[in-house]
């Protein structure tokens, strides 16, 4: 079964500014994520296999326009073996490329921010609103947008690519 997720990602000048501004609003500090994450050649949506300190993930999503804000909607499975994974969906598909970044997530109700320190790239501010089944996405939008006036980031800021598609292209 899909699930859905509104969200919005960013630039940031000062994840630790913004993680004191968000706790002014009730967003607590979850955990500390070191992430990599191995995007593969697909012929439709994004593939990718995220490990971090907790178990791995292979993630399919895809993402459609919703305004200044995108409605993704992705599948999730559990992989008990990222490194053999990895080589067998490397071979099998081709790496499109890789992601490592240091994650700070916090939460609030329904709502997840992220606060994404890149290599290669810098650092981001991610918000993804988790959407429960059967729930219109509209409801998480004045969440969403709270949290983008109180981190101070204006709309037309937003970013919707991965951060893959922002990495400098790779020579052959």
């Amino acid at each position: 079964m899909s699930l859905q997720n509104l969200e919005a990602k960013f630039r940031l000048d000062d994840l630790a500014l913004a993680e004191g501004q968000a706790r002014k609003i009730g967003y607590e500090r979850r955990a500390v994520l070191n992430q990599r994450d191995t995007f593969f050649v697909v012929p439709n949506g994004k593939l990718k296999l995220r490990e971090e300190n907790d178990p791995a993930k292979l993630i399919f999503y895809a993402r459609e326009e919703s305004g200044p804000l995108a409605l993704s909607s992705y599948d999730l499975v559990a992989v008990a073996e990222p490194e053999t994974t990895r080589a067998m969906l490397s071979a099998a598909l081709g790496v499109l490329a890789v992601v490592t970044k240091q994650r700070i997530l916090m939460t609030r109700d329904n709502i997840r921010l992220h606060l994404d320190r890149v290599e290669g790239l810098g650092s981001f501010g991610e918000i993804e609103a988790v959407i429960a089944p059967g729930d219109d996405p509209e409801r998480s939008r004045g969440a969403v947008e709270e949290l983008l006036t109180t981190l101070e980031v204006n709309p037309r800021g937003l970013i919707d690519v991965s951060y893959f598609e922002l990495l400098p292209a790779r020579e052959s």
